[in-house]
């Protein structure tokens, strides 16, 4: 297996609300982890939404005895939720605060994968599928044809999410199991790179061999205005280099 994993600020916010998490090694039962969480809130309440929630999640798939990788990941997922949602009723600063979050794991030769908001997992060989749905108002109006791919592209209420970790006492989890074949390699970001970057783009560029290809997107979606933060894992998961993050 090879990572890359990347976060940036980008050129227009103050402060990084997004938050990434990887580990190739067993966490749990699950052998191994990989998350993008994007925080939403003001002050520093996105900050703390993305950083938490993923931490909540990641001591709650340590500790957690089942072996179904769907259930772990569940579980994760709807502690991050409750903890999320419980600290923003205790801290007034804190108060409508969330954060998207797709997790994936790798268990032999399939990924496991849940999502909640717009941060997106894609899995790539020959082509760029797109493999989570986007809980965004702008993503609905698309899919039941009141907007155009192209026009929901720069949309002004592209950033109005209708699904997050934090935000209600019940949360509405996606998941997704996908066959992995030898030369597909996994991509999962913030919106963003989505936002700055199209998939043809981000396609073009996982199909380098040198050099750490999430890092080269983020230097492309800065190069084309960089107006949020930016966070991605690319996964090659049957390769045995050494990472590189």
């Amino acid at each position: 297996m090879k990572v890359y994993a990347e976060t940036d600020i980008g050129q227009k916010r103050q402060m990084n609300q997004d938050f990434v998490y990887v580990s190739e090694q067993p966490v749990g039962n699950l052998p191994n982890l990989f998350v993008v969480a994007d925080g939403m809130g003001g002050h520093n309440a996105g900050d703390f939404a993305s950083r938490f929630g993923v931490s909540v999640l990641v001591e709650t798939v340590q500790k957690d005895t089942n072996f179904n990788p769907v259930k772990i990941l569940r579980h994760g997922m709807e502690a991050a939720n409750q903890l999320v949602l419980t600290q923003a009723k205790k801290d007034a600063s804190m108060a409508g605060m969330g954060t998207t979050m797709v997790v994936a794991t790798i268990v032999g030769s399939y990924a496991y994968i849940a999502n909640v908001g717009d941060s997106r997992l894609y899995i790539g060989a020959d082509s760029l599928k797109q493999i989570t749905r986007d809980h965004s108002l702008i993503a609905e109006m698309v899919r039941i044809g009141e907007l155009t791919p192209e026009e929901a592209r720069n949309h002004p209420d592209k950033n109005i999410i209708t699904r997050a970790i934090g935000t209600s006492e019940e949360v509405d989890i996606d998941f997704f199991d996908v066959k992995l074949e030898p030369k597909d390699q996994i991509v999962m970001c913030s919106d963003g790179l989505t936002n700055m970057v199209t998939d043809e783009e981000i396609y073009g560029t996982i199909q380098i061999q040198e050099g750490n290809k999430a890092q080269k997107l983020i230097e492309m979606a800065n190069a084309n205005g960089g107006k949020d933060n930016i966070t991605v894992i690319i996964v090659e998961p049957f390769t045995n280099e050494v990472r590189e993050c």
